[in-house]
């Protein structure tokens, strides 16, 4: 008899890919501890998306005395990480002919923004990891009663952090829109004091984006919050109570 032919070597990647996804309990992902992971996930990446990806312009426009003068048009840009002091722009000197002299934008907002796309972006990463074991792995909860304790301890710290990020970067966004407005700019410009210069205001920023991260920090708190309850009846402490509750329950029975 002829023995079976050896399985190509093209082959082992395939089978290997379908043992992991055949073990995947996809149906998890209608309950609530996997939904809300999935959630967790996806409004982790809108998070540091929006912020991380933000970009803004503002400017105004400056019109020296005299009929010969034109006027000047400046336009500033900034975003991410926020850094404002580092962002240059040139100011007119309506005194000289061409002369110019560059100023900055004032202020330092990266230290909330930063905090916030880090947290976004590890909190997208132990929401994968966590649904990766949930869905392939979910009987090492039953198993090991240390990993639900641990994954309650990291849900409630991913709670309270996303608490403070995103009340910290809604702070330091209304101070990035007071630092960025037209108005600021012809404050901290010394030819918009002169009696025969005309300054107004130029283009004004659109934050709509901004405003957009500062919502999902507040979401993904929501999210991490309510994950609590659905990871925490996975622990032991659950698990103890629940045959206490019954205990109690059959006693009440028993007086009637």
């Amino acid at each position: 008899m002829s023995e079976p032919a050896a399985p190509a070597a093209g082959d082992k990647g395939p089978r290997l890919q379908d043992r992991v996804l055949g073990g995947m309990r996809w149906g998890r992902l209608q309950e609530p501890l996997g939904f809300i992971k999935v959630l967790e996930w996806l409004f982790a990446i809108f998070a540091f998306g929006a912020c991380g990806s933000f970009s803004g312009e503002t400017g105004v426009t400056v019109k020296c005395g005299g009929e010969t003068k034109e006027m000047s048009a400046i336009s500033v840009q900034f975003g991410y990480p926020f850094r404002l002091y580092q962002v240059p722009f040139d100011m007119p000197d309506c005194e000289g002919e061409s002369e110019t002299r560059t100023l900055h934008l004032i202020g330092d907002f990266s230290a909330p923004a930063e905090f916030f796309v880090t947290l976004g972006v590890f909190s997208f990463l132990y929401a994968m990891a966590a649904l990766v074991l949930y869905l392939r792995f979910h009987s090492l909860y039953g198993e090991n009663k240390k990993l639900p304790f641990a994954d309650f301890c990291v849900t409630v710290c991913f709670a309270f952090f996303w608490l403070v990020a995103a009340a910290a970067w809604g702070k330091g966004l209304t101070d990035v829109k007071a630092a960025t407005r037209p108005a600021s700019l012809i404050a901290a410009m010394a030819v918009c004091q002169g009696q025969e210069v005309v300054c107004n205001a130029g283009t004004t920023p659109a934050m709509g984006l901004a405003n957009i991260s500062v919502l999902f920090g507040f979401i993904n708190f929501l999210l991490w919050a309510g994950n609590c309850w659905f990871v925490l009846k996975e622990t032991s402490w659950q698990a103890q109570a629940a045959p206490h509750d019954s205990a109690a329950e059959q006693g009440a029975i028993d007086k009637q």
